[in-house]
């Protein structure tokens, strides 16, 4: 299950009901004390089923006592099952929203001096038809007598399975009236609910305020949080062996009780035999400990940081391996105690993780130089209007100019030149690149010493968003330079051909455009080849170099799926495309020289693209 939106209302500052769209890669911009940490604590709330708000967590400008956080689901379970092994999904139960998601709001009342959840609702479409709105709630006996009531004919349901009752049911009546309301989840919802959550990502909340102590520091969260995936893996397997533990240690103490009968039954009548278990992950500890057995945790904080990076980054290498339950990271405020260097390296390692299927991150951040790094689309700009914060999504134009001048573009200005690319895999493919030509060549600029001196700036353009960010670089005075892809095969026009002529109109301002499909045309086939013997890519200037490769990488696998499979599901196909680039522009593009780059691109355009930078650089 995917998280796709989060709701709240009266939490802190959050006084009206709020709502916030949620990506694979989310970056929450604003100054401090403007309301990101409140979404990220409101989200462990939700998610620990031990957790609940302070009494203060209620907002003071608001007379209501009870505090809403509801989460939305995409990516749901097809089938979940309840009644004796019986399966059903949540559509033919009415327990989805009007766009198809699952949406659960936990309520929480704060009168009393310590909070505590006192309702849990789905919001849902569902039948408001009397006799049909209630059948969740209703048991397996009562089913029958409603059935029997409206006259629905139950002879060829099976009368020991309530899903399949209620089926019936609703399908005897044309008009069952949809509406959108709260379910509370209770019966038969709680069954779906307890299966469903099962289902549910882990959370894991990395705070910069979090206090150094050897049991809770921030070296040692990140080994929590794998032991909770690890946990949430053999969950089915662990369940089984705790519910037969609880089953003998049941049966034990209830013939202790039988046997206290025949001796005291007073006593006996005051005993009734629970058996209870702590949470799995409560029995597993993780330390990590430095030179001469120092605890990570006694390091400086910028070396404690660092350990959460490189946890970020061994994540990022499992490669889409990790739980099939799916992983939600917050990350607050991830820039804290580190050089601008790692910085650079914690936003690779980010972007790296959300290539997993099953994993999202969330990152907070006021400070420009990290958030210049993201993809525009990435961006939510949260900002408070009196007493009540806004939350804006960054595709909008007014939302980027806003979050230039609420955080400042470029404070530290040693920059010489400005350059746009479509997306991070173009920055990858550029780094790795010039390094190589600079090394063979030396008049060639190696970008990535360039950016990591700050000399030169990468522009994630991301596509539809080019206009918004030129025209931001205006006034800045120094050399533009962007580089998009042709796409488009002659006698076609290259796609994004107004824009480059629209930027060549502008002093300062270069553009150009491939001449090969994208910039993984400029991978040598032999290099793909060297790993894959099978990769049917000839070299040709406009073949799908990522599509042909994910299909290899697929093929070589152990998978049961088909590569057609695959095809026929646009949101496994993208994933699978994006983690191509991502290897191409990284892995494979790291194994070309300057002799086989010559080789494919016989005009020389990359070594002219470098060397007009170098120029402008000196």
């Amino acid at each position: 299950m995917k998280l796709k939106q989060l709701k709240l209302q009266n939490f802190r500052c959050y006084k009206d009901e709020v709502d916030i769209d949620l990506d694979d890669l989310v970056v929450l911009v604003g100054k401090n004390d403007s309301g990101k940490s409140s979404l990220f604590d409101a989200l462990e709330i939700f998610f620990d089923e031990r957790a609940a708000p302070d009494r203060e967590d209620r907002c003071v400008h608001s007379g209501d006592t009870s505090i809403m956080i509801a989460c939305v689901f995409s990516d749901l379970p097809p089938q979940i099952v309840i009644d004796a092994q019986h399966t059903t999904d949540l559509a033919s139960e009415f327990l989805l929203n009007g766009e198809g998601c699952l949406e659960i709001a936990k309520t929480y009342d704060c009168k009393l001096a310590k909070p505590k959840l006192s309702t849990i609702h789905a919001r849902a479409l569902h039948p408001t038809a009397e006799h049909y709105s209630d059948l969740l709630t209703l048991t397996n006996a009562q089913l029958k007598q409603r059935a029997n009531f409206l006259g629905v004919d139950l002879g060829s349901v099976n009368q020991a399975v309530n899903t399949d009752i209620r089926r019936a049911i609703w399908s005897h009546s044309n008009e069952l009236k949809e509406l959108e309301v709260d379910i509370e989840i209770k019966g038969e919802v709680d069954k779906i609910w307890t299966q469903l959550k099962r289902f549910l990502p882990v959370y894991a909340l990395f705070k910069a305020d979090r206090p150094s102590t050897d049991q809770d520091a921030e070296a040692q969260d990140p080994m929590k949080a794998a032991v909770k995936e690890a946990i949430q893996a053999q969950q089915e397997t662990l369940n089984a062996i705790g519910e037969k533990v609880k089953a003998e240690v049941q049966e034990i103490a209830n013939k202790t009780v039988e046997k206290i009968k025949e001796m005291s039954p007073e006593l006996a009548s005051q005993l009734t035999p629970r058996v209870s278990n702590k949470n799995w992950d409560s029995l597993f500890s993780v330390s990590l400990s430095g030179d001469e057995d120092i605890p990570i945790n006694k390091r400086g904080s910028g070396t404690r940081r660092l350990v959460l990076l490189n946890f970020f980054r061994a994540k990022a290498e499992r490669d889409a391996l990790g739980s099939d339950t799916g992983v939600v990271y917050a990350i607050e405020e991830p820039e804290t105690s580190q050089h601008p260097l790692n910085q650079i390296m914690l936003v690779k390692a980010l972007e790296e993780l959300v290539e997993s299927s099953e994993c999202q991150v969330f990152v907070s951040t006021h400070t420009p130089v990290l958030a210049r790094r993201f993809n525009q689309l990435d961006l939510r700009l949260i900002s408070r209007n009196g007493t009540q914060p806004t939350i804006r999504h960054g595709r909008d134009e007014e939302t980027i100019k806003d979050i230039v001048e609420s955080l400042g573009v470029l404070p530290d200005h040693n920059v010489k030149v400005f350059f746009g690319v479509e997306g991070r895999n173009d920055i990858n493919f550029l780094r790795i690149i010039s390094k190589i030509l600079h090394d063979a060549k030396g008049d060639i600029p190696d970008l990535g010493l360039e950016e990591d001196a700050g000399r030169i700036v990468f522009i994630p353009l991301g596509g539809s968003s080019m206009d918004l960010w030129t025209s931001k670089l205006q006034g800045f005075n120094r050399p533009e330079f962007y580089l998009m892809d042709r796409d488009n095969p002659p006698p076609q026009k290259p796609k994004h051909h107004e824009f480059a002529e629209s930027i060549e109109a502008r002093s300062d301002c270069t553009a150009w455009i491939t001449e090969r499909k994208e910039l993984e045309n400029y991978i040598h086939p032999d290099v793909i080849k060297s790993s894959y013997s099978n990769y049917s890519g000839t070299g040709s200037g406009f073949e799908d170099v990522p599509e042909l490769f994910a299909q290899v990488v697929h093929e070589s696998s152990e998978s049961d799926e088909s590569w057609d499979d695959i095809k026929g599901n646009p949101d496994k196909l993208r994933k699978r495309i994006s983690g191509a680039k991502r290897r191409l522009n990284s892995e494979f593009a790291s194994k070309m020289t300057a002799d086989l780059l010559s080789k494919v691109d016989t005009k020389g355009e990359v070594v002219t693209w470098l060397k007009d930078i170098y120029a402008a650089l000196n």
